[in-house]
């Protein structure tokens, strides 16, 4: 079983534009299917799910669209809170926390403030993530460091840089799944997926069910995973 799943959850707006809808109805109808993949990860007992949710990149949307989806994770979080509590799931966001509105941000810590002492699926949002806005994140808190004479470069080392991340005390992804079809990470985690297993559906994220998540499980058992070592 993976310890940590990864997932692009790409589709909302194809499937909207396919039903004839505006955007916003499609990361609805998403928030539902992410709502069960959560379910599916904690009953797989999975360690610790990272959801790609905003990216850096997703600013350049219209002004309405983000508002809408800016106000429907903030619900959504206060919404699943509860169950979240109950389920011993605990809440990350992992981004960056300039532009995003006060009101979620609120949300946001109450929810991790909340969660905190639970013990059970580690829930990543990806929320105004960007990865090489996390590196470089990441190389500014290490050069500090080197700054105040506590680190010389020639000793910083590549578990320094993994925890210095915003993932930071966590495994790395195992498996990274993409909904849509695309063949591409978009700048997500590119550290940390260094060694994941990628597995790519043409589904698009409303319609993404626990019981395609079972078959790219599954699939990743099958991987004969060598690290760049020799098969044995």
């Amino acid at each position: 079983m993976p310890r940590h799943i990864a997932i692009i959850m790409d589709g909302n707006r194809r499937w909207a534009k396919q039903q004839g809808w505006m955007a916003i109805r499609g990361h609805t109808v998403g928030a539902r299917a992410t709502r069960d993949i959560i379910q599916a990860c904690v009953h797989h007992k999975i360690e610790a799910l990272t959801l790609y949710t905003f990216s850096t990149e997703n600013w350049k949307r219209s002004r309405a669209e983000v508002s809408a989806l800016m106000h429907l994770i903030s619900a959504n979080l206060k919404d699943e809170l509860p169950d979240m509590i109950r389920n011993n799931i605990q809440v990350r966001h992992v981004g960056r926390r300039d532009n995003l509105p006060q009101y979620l941000l609120r949300q946001l810590d109450d929810c991790a403030a909340k969660t905190k002492n639970n013990d059970g699926l580690v829930l990543n949002l990806a929320l105004n993530y960007g990865g090489r806005a996390e590196l470089r994140d990441a190389f500014v808190e290490l050069a500090q460091d080197v700054k105040a004479g506590k680190l010389k470069p020639e000793d910083i080392t590549e578990e320094m840089i993994t925890e210095t991340l915003y993932t930071r005390g966590q495994p790395e992804p195992d498996l990274l799944i993409r909904t849509g079809g695309e063949l591409r990470i978009s700048n997500f985690l590119p550290w940390q997926i260094a060694y994941a297993e990628f597995w790519v559906t043409q589904t698009l994220w409303p319609e993404f069910a626990p019981e395609e998540l079972d078959h790219a499980i599954a699939d990743f058992q099958k991987r004969d995973r060598r690290f760049g070592g020799e098969k044995k």
